[in-house]
């Protein structure tokens, strides 16, 4: 089931965002009638398969998936893989990701990042860590 729902996500996260596909109101760069300029996939028996393509008008993907511990009981999917296109603001986005047994990660310039802890909430944080409250034993 992690496996499916991993597939799920990674694939589903590389292709999300197609605003950029149909522009409104544009009269040139219509990306509706872009042809496909390249297109292939591989997938074996064990699960592992690998894909690409590319569009007559930039936009460009791939994705390589490996089956990890496949003959064990907790078989995992790594997908590694990544997308590239030209936002409709012009920004050039370029995305690239993993998606295994520890979640979909993403990168890329255009993702934002979050602000540094602040020093006093990352003192307390590892203040916690370091001293973990005590077990009540009659709980356990």
């Amino acid at each position: 089931m992690k496996f499916l729902i991993i597939l799920a996500v990674a694939l589903v996260s590389a292709h999300a965002d197609v605003s950029h596909v149909v522009r409104s109101g544009s009269s040139s760069g219509d990306d509706s009638s872009a042809t496909v300029l390249k297109s292939g996939y591989d997938v074996s028996p064990e699960g592992s398969f690998q894909y690409e393509y590319e569009t007559s008008n930039g936009i460009s993907g791939q994705a390589d998936g490996v089956v990890k511990n496949g003959n064990s009981d907790n078989p995992a999917l790594e997908i590694r893989g990544g997308v590239r296109y030209t936002a409709p603001d012009g920004t050039p986005i370029d995305l690239t990701y993993v998606a295994n047994e520890e979640g979909y990660q993403p990168q890329g310039s255009h993702i934002p990042v979050p602000p540094p802890i602040p020093e006093a909430i990352q003192r307390s944080l590892d203040y916690i860590a370091a001293h973990p409250p005590p077990v009540d034993r009659r709980l356990v």
